[in-house]
C-alpha cells in the first residue's frame, strides 16, 4: 500500500482520559485497529490530551497568571504522554518512535509499521493541525476526528437539545461555525487552524464517537454509518 491509502485519525484525549485513563476503551481500540489492519487499513494516529491537558491547565492558572503559551506547552506535553500510552498498547503494531513534528518525517516516509503515532508540536494550534500537517506532507487526504462528539451542530446540543446536526458540510459552512482563531482548551469539533489548512488541502475530514467504533468500521468500509463528514 501506498501513503496515500493510509488514514489519518485525529484520536481526543477525551477519549484516551476522560477523567482517568479509560482503559477499557483503549482494549477497545486496539482489537478495533488490529481488525482494521488485517483488512488491510494502515493508520496515522495522532493523541489529543483530554483531562490531563485541562488538569494542568486549570492547575497552573488557579496557582498563577499562565501565558496562552505556556498553557499550549502544558497540553502538548500531555498529548505526548498520551501517544506515549497509546504506542505501548498498540506496539505489536506501532512504529517505535513517535513523532512530536509533522516537519521532520525522514522515518515516517520510509516506516513499513502499520502504525505511526504523533503528538502536539508547537504553541498556536491543536493535534488537529498536527492531523492535517502530517495529511499534507504525507499525501494523506482522509482524516477521521473521534472525540466524544457524534455529529457537528449548529449549537451546543448539552444546551440545547433543538441544535441541529449536520450529516455534510462544506468547508465554508464548517468554518463559519468555528471562526478562525485557536485558543488552548478550545472545544471545538476540528481545530479552526486545522479547518483551514484541510479545505486548501481538499481533505475530507469525518466527525465520529469514538465510542462507537463499530460506527467507525462502517465510515472506514463506505458503508452507511453516523456522523458528519467536511470536505469541498
Amino acid at each position: 500500500m501506498h501513503e496515500s491509502d493510509r488514514i489519518i485519525v485525529s484520536l481526543g484525549g477525551s477519549l484516551i482520559v476522560p477523567d482517568g485513563i479509560d482503559s477499557v476503551f483503549l482494549k477497545m481500540f486496539k482489537e478495533f485497529i488490529g481488525s482494521e489492519i488485517a483488512a488491510g487499513r494502515r493508520f496515522i494516529i495522532v493523541t489529543g490530551g483530554g483531562r490531563t491537558a485541562r488538569a494542568y491547565i486549570e492547575g497552573a492558572s488557579e496557582a498563577a497568571s499562565v501565558s496562552d503559551e505556556d498553557r499550549d506547552w502544558m497540553g502538548i506535553h500531555s498529548t505526548r504522554l498520551n501517544a506515549q500510552l497509546l504506542r505501548t498498547i498498540l506496539r505489536e503494531y506501532a512504529y517505535p518512535r513517535i513523532n512530536t513534528n509533522p516537519h521532520d518525517l525522514e522515518d515516517f516516509y520510509v516506516a513499513k509499521s502499520p502504525v505511526l503515532v504523533a503528538a502536539g508540536w508547537r504553541p498556536g494550534c491543536s493535534t488537529d493541525y498536527d492531523a492535517a500537517l502530517l495529511g499534507k506532507y504525507l499525501g494523506v487526504r482522509r482524516i477521521v476526528n473521534l472525540s466524544n462528539i457524534d455529529h457537528v451542530y449548529d449549537q451546543d446540543p448539552r444546551n440545547n437539545p433543538a441544535a441541529k446536526k449536520f450529516e455534510r458540510m462544506t468547508w465554508p459552512e464548517f468554518r463559519a461555525l468555528v471562526g478562525d482563531e485557536w485558543n488552548p482548551g478550545m472545544n471545538a469539533p476540528f481545530d479552526p487552524i486545522a479547518s483551514k489548512l484541510a479545505e486548501e488541502e481538499g481533505m475530507e475530514v469525518a466527525i465520529l464517537a469514538g465510542k462507537d467504533l463499530h460506527n467507525v468500521s462502517r465510515y472506514l468500509a463506505g458503508k452507511s454509518f453516523e456522523g458528519t463528514v467536511i470536505r469541498g
